[in-house]
């Protein structure tokens, strides 16, 4: 059986990957915190993340802007008028839910972006009701955590919490364009925290209100059609495509579903295709093929299997109010396929919006065409603890013959990359060598010492929490001045000089 979400926070709980906030008030829902075990794989994730699209290229550069910016943001951004979501309320008990998430559970549709008036007249022509009560007239809800800025306690002092990490890059990309002398085109990476006043946090980390993004605002020329950072490879990148085509007569299929007819209309559904091919059907434009194929060539680096994410293209109805099109990496969570990540095609949405509310030029002077212009925007962006999440459903397995847990991350990611081991802890001359190995290798490497318990289960524990490499010093390592190192995923052994500790980890780490 696979496990279920509740099982993983449990799991995580214990471990002390992830702790429930405020625990020892009753907790508070929508927010998590990080354990000891959860902080060193999410910075490690986030240190990849950099690694790949920002310091392995020439043309990506990096901020860390404010959480809070100046109220106007969110008024040229369109957040205030449009980011927020549709409430239900039921008319006794006032139980409050959200329409879409309701919809979806009872007739299997997608109804993001939907009016009000259309919701309304939905839930009456199917007569629907939560628990036999009827529902309040519809209402909306935005998700942006106003807070207040300074002494002015009245409505002029409201701020707000970022809701998403893109408006900074925008408002500061000529900054960073004349500081950073970036040309046409050039993009942006920051990550960090945002915040949405959900009204039913759930699933865990997969739906929270305090959480963090990773997201690169992507500038060029509007009028250059062909992109130069296209490659042949990123052509051929195989795709898992559902696209808005195969989600037409969703509640058919739900209907189809509940019956058991249709084996796995999900997958059925969603077709094999190339970035290529995405193309040559016009789907999106060269600038956001090329970026959409490294974001999920980074997520294949991670250890996905190729089978589980697929690419979801946005149908019109539910498109954001900057994007002309979008598409979702989505992951097959045990609670179905769930986004992880998303990739926009803004155009010159935002930065019009800024120029026009704040009336300052921003536009850049194109080297190529001589003339000053607004530029054009793809935005990558990365759900970090849905990811996080995704990779510990698929590191984990229950291994039968071991009678233990086995957390098989990659060794890049896992919290700690090798566990060093005394034999036995009554031998002070094993434990002394033991000690000097560790510190050695702790100033490169994310270690981990352990002397309490038999070996056995020393390695048990290290299993559970995901080290992929075991060092173990015996009596051996006192005359030949060798450690035996254990790999986690085959129990394999092998014998390394402690001389060579440092050049064999380097290469491990690198496989």
């Amino acid at each position: 059986m696979p496990l279920t979400i509740e099982e993983m926070a449990t799991f995580c709980k214990k471990k002390g990957f992830v702790f429930p906030s405020s625990e020892i008030y009753g907790g508070f829902a929508g927010f998590w915190d990080l354990g000891p075990l959860g902080v060193e794989m999410f910075n490690a994730l986030k240190a990849a993340w950099w690694q790949y699209f920002v310091r392995s290229r020439e043309d990506i550069v990096g901020l860390d802007a404010s959480i809070i910016s100046h109220p106007q943001t969110w008024v040229a951004s369109g957040h205030l008028e449009s980011f927020g979501d549709l409430v239900l309320i039921t008319k006794k008990t006032k139980t409050r839910m959200r329409a879409d998430h309701f919809i979806q559970e009872q007739l299997g549709m997608n109804v993001e972006g939907w009016t009000a008036a259309q919701v309304n007249e939905l839930l009456q022509k199917h007569k629907l009701t939560y628990r036999g009560e009827e529902f309040e007239e519809l209402k909306g809800f935005n998700l942006l955590f106003e807070t207040k800025v300074g002494a002015d306690t009245s409505q002029k002092g409201v701020a707000y919490l970022r809701g998403e990490m893109a408006q900074a890059m925008f408002m500061d990309f000529k900054l960073i364009a004349e500081t950073a002398r970036m040309q046409l085109p050039f993009g942006i990476a920051q990550t960090g925290r945002c915040f949405r006043n959900e009204i039913a946090p759930r699933d865990f980390l997969f739906r929270s209100r305090e959480f963090h993004i990773a997201e690169i605002e992507y500038f060029y020329h509007p009028e250059q059609k062909s992109c130069p950072l296209l490659t042949a490879a990123q052509r051929k990148q195989s795709v898992l495509l559902l696209d808005a085509a195969a989600q037409e007569k969703p509640q058919e299929k739900h209907q189809e579903r509940k019956r058991g007819t249709e084996k796995s209309p999900e997958k059925s559904t969603a077709v094999k295709t190339t970035i290529g091919e995405m193309l040559q059907r016009k789907l999106l434009n060269e600038w956001h093929a090329s970026l959409l194929a490294e974001q999920l060539r980074w997520l294949l680096s991670l250890g996905f299997p190729a089978e589980k994410l697929r690419i979801r293209e946005h149908l019109k109805t539910e498109l954001s109010h900057y994007s002309s099109a979008t598409f979702d990496a989505e992951y097959e969570f045990p609670f179905g396929w769930k986004e992880i990540a998303g990739n926009a095609n803004r155009g010159q949405y935002d930065l019009t919006q800024h120029a026009k509310h704040s009336q300052k030029k921003l536009e850049l002077y194109d080297e190529t065409t001589k003339k000053s212009v607004i530029p054009a925007v793809i935005e990558p962006t990365f759900g970090m603890e849905r990811i996080f999440l995704a990779l510990l459903f698929e590191a984990y397995h229950d291994d039968k013959q071991r009678g233990n847990v086995v957390l098989k991350l990659p060794p890049r990611l896992s919290p700690y990359f090798c566990g060093i081991f005394p034999l036995v802890k009554n031998k002070p001359e094993l434990v002394k060598k033991a000690r000097t190995v560790f510190e050695q290798l702790r100033t490169c490497h994310s270690c981990f010492y352990d002397e309490s318990g038999s070996i056995g289960r020393r390695y048990a524990r290290a299993d559970e929490i995901g080290i992929p490499f075991c060092l173990t010093v015996d009596f051996e390592s006192l005359d030949d001045y060798a450690v035996t190192i254990r790999d986690r995923d085959t129990t394999k052994q092998e014998r390394v000089p402690i001389a060579k500790l440092q050049e064999k980890l380097t290469a491990l780490l690198c496989k």
